[in-house]
């Protein structure tokens, strides 16, 4: 293991350091929490150690998050906000770069922590969910006016629903690797024939209805902190994913991962649904916030997102068992099918429910 002290003495901190540990339970990324002494007055930072098997390109990653966030600063101290509470503030190393590399290749980040906060893993309140809808909404309306073509697309065709469809779920089907089509035959038919669904939102793109704009491309709830006194939402994190995209991207993922009735590896698919309650308090939140700096094709659309992200993650979960679970890790054998199947039904009764969620749209 890397000495993280090396690591660390190449950052610009304030005061000495008093302490250093492992923190938090991320998947991707390796996460320290440092403490130093500023004469007195405690500061805490987090260094990061990137997972360059994920992220190929760690200068593309972290100009975009520095463009990002420099930008959100300005937008928070103009709206009378605290930009050292309301958004990420990383922190250039001493050769004034902004991230550090090692002499054995290793990348690490850093960012002030943000001073008492909590995040949540689970949406178990509308409360708590229209809280999230708020934040994501207010990262929405605050970068509005960026220029996102000028973002590097780290993960080229992430939402491309259609190009997923055409260039990896139907070849996966006729490739049938691993002898599993013939295992859900109904799944592979249930996709296909929503064809017309995945081109759907890229057309408007290509129309010039649906503005590209800068996403998150990772809604979950845990990705925004919380202030511990108050529960308000406090900021958005987790930037590795920011890139140009559709607002309807994120608006669509949050609802599919917060608002099913069930978690996504649920193998009863009868106990599958959307929550309507859920579903009106992220979008309230959501609105309440980015609903002045979306367009009405946006306003539109926005029901519809979520179906078709839901669509879209079924499909890659279908994708990767019949590649032989190449791409998510999996518990057991059928553990990718269960997902898919668990996405598919919440499609269907999404489609069932459509009409009433455009309403709550629109009575919003």
């Amino acid at each position: 293991m890397e000495d993280i002290k090396k690591v660390i003495d190449n950052f610009k901190f304030k005061g000495n350091m008093t302490d250093c540990k492992i923190f938090g339970s991320g998947h991707i990324n390796t996460t320290y929490i440092v403490s130093y002494n500023d004469n007195g007055k405690m500061h805490r930072y987090i260094i990061q150690k990137v997972n360059t098997n994920v992220f190929k390109n760690v200068d593309e990653l972290m100009d975009n998050v520095f463009a990002v966030t420099s930008f959100l600063r300005e937008k928070i101290k103009a709206n009378g906000g605290n930009p050292d509470r309301e958004t990420l503030h990383y922190i250039r190393t001493i050769n004034g770069d902004k991230y550090y590399k090692s002499k054995n290749g290793s990348c690490y980040r850093a960012y002030r922590f943000v001073e008492n906060s909590k995040s949540c893993d689970s949406v178990d309140s509308p409360e708590i969910f229209e809280k999230s809808g708020i934040a994501f909404g207010r990262f929405q309306k605050y970068l509005s006016d960026f220029p996102a073509t000028t973002l590097y697309e780290t993960i080229p065709n992430f939402h491309n629903t259609i190009w997923r469809f055409e260039n990896e779920f139907l070849p996966a089907v006729k490739n049938d690797m691993k002898n599993r089509a013939d295992k859900c035959r109904e799944d592979i038919e249930f996709v296909a024939e929503r064809k017309n669904d995945c081109s759907y939102l890229v057309d408007l793109i290509e129309n010039e209805k649906l503005p590209v704009r800068v996403t998150h491309n990772d809604t979950k709830l845990n990705n925004v902190m919380f202030d511990e006194d108050t529960n308000d939402a406090i900021c958005v994190i987790d930037l590795d994913t920011v890139m140009p995209g559709l607002a309807l991207y994120d608006f669509g993922d949050a609802i599919r991962f917060g608002a099913n009735t069930c978690a996504e590896d649920e193998a009863d698919t009868s106990k599958v649904a959307i929550n309507l309650e859920y579903f009106g308090a992220y979008a309230r939140g959501f609105l309440k916030e980015a609903g002045n700096s979306l367009n009405q094709c946006e306003i539109d659309n926005l029901a519809f997102s979520a179906k078709l992200m839901t669509l879209e993650c079924g499909m890659r979960f279908l994708t990767d068992y019949l590649n032989g679970d190449t791409y998510f890790k999996t518990d057991y054998p059928e553990h990718n099918l269960v997902r898919a199947r668990n996405q598919l039904a919440l499609v269907k009764d999404m489609e069932n429910k459509m009409d009433k969620m455009v309403d709550i749209i629109k009575n919003i």
